[in-house]
């Protein structure tokens, strides 16, 4: 029986990202499958079963009549979910291990870089100044994430390891031992009172969009041994109101930010960030996962549902993530 083909709809990103790049990938793990680099003009989209995707143009995946899952190449669906022509078919996302890995070390290391003062050491061997300060304990000072997903929930075990006191937060009710969990808007200000550092890991929603912004920073803990708190954010670029953090920056009520997302990717070059004493910026690869195992992770699934089991990480249209 002649098996559904699997089209490819990659636009954007490093060239390790490129369709071609994916197009070799999804060869090598279904090697008896069609798989096809669209648009190809000459391949009839009624023989795509399954699309591999990465922020498609609105529209484009109308076009296959037949099509039974689409697979998200990445950990984001908001570009997806804005498409109103998006076909009413189960939307897989990325969830694997390598993911999930990858965004805890970037998290660890970055509360890490501001509880030991980083920021203020390298300045210091810049200026050629030797003046070290009083260096606390990470057992004073509290990580507070926000998103307690398959990334959160991880995430929050290292930095317990590590010695952080942790608390989390997300919209709806999560639990995880050993760590107070706080949900929903009436309990959003309980979580910020007691957070030193904050973490977002929140997914790109109409309930999240502009969440990071001048009202949260303000109710964030100032009594740790920091001074000012902190921003982590690692989740989505709209997440954040990139005028209110400058300006929280400039008045102290942020002490310091980790930025990994923006508004527009990639940062412009006249961003202040780029140039910013108290924000150390990444260009959205906190955790660029490897490709190979997200093509083995799709073939996988394929095969899987083929046979009539269930697919894994299927997104909630409703909540959006």
């Amino acid at each position: 029986m002649k098996k559904g083909a699997l089209a490819l709809l990659v636009r954007g990103g490093t060239d390790n990202w490129a369709a071609s790049r994916w197009m070799k990938r999804f060869g090598d793990v279904c090697p008896d499958r069609l798989v096809v680099e669209m648009p190809d003009p000459s391949f009839d989209p009624a023989e795509v079963h399954y699309a591999a995707v990465w922020k498609p143009k609105p529209g484009d995946l109308a076009a296959f009549k037949n099509l039974r899952v689409i697979f998200n190449l990445g950990a984001g669906v908001d570009a997806l979910m804005a498409d109103t022509s998006l076909p009413d078919l189960p939307l897989v996302r990325v969830a694997v291990s390598d993911l999930t890995e990858r965004m805890t070390e970037y998290v660890v290391l970055h509360a890490l870089m501001h509880h030991r003062q980083e920021l203020y050491l390298r300045e210091s061997q810049r200026v050629k100044r030797w003046s070290p300060q009083p260096q606390w304990a990470a057992g004073a000072i509290t990580v507070g994430i926000m998103g307690l997903g398959a990334l959160g929930a991880h995430t929050v075990g290292v930095l317990k390891h590590v010695g952080f006191k942790v608390v989390g937060w997300s919209r709806s009710p999560k639990e995880i031992a050993g760590v107070p969990c706080f949900h929903g808007e009436q309990q959003l200000e309980a979580f910020l009172r007691q957070t030193d550092i904050l973490v977002s890991l929140l997914p790109l929603t109409t309930d999240t969009h502009g969440i990071l912004n001048r009202a949260v920073f303000e109710k964030l803990n100032r009594s740790s041994p920091m001074g000012a708190p902190v921003l982590i954010n690692a989740g989505r670029g709209a997440l954040q109101n990139e005028a209110d953090i400058l300006s929280c920056l400039e008045d102290g009520t942020l002490g310091g930010a980790s930025l990994d997302v923006y508004v527009t990717e990639p940062l412009p070059a006249d961003s202040p960030f780029w140039s910013h004493p108290k924000v150390v910026l990444t260009p959205h690869n906190a955790a660029d996962t490897d490709p190979e195992e997200i093509s083995k992770y799709v073939a996988q699934q394929i095969e899987r549902f083929e046979a009539g089991g269930a697919l894994e990480n299927v997104v909630d249209r409703k909540q959006g993530y």
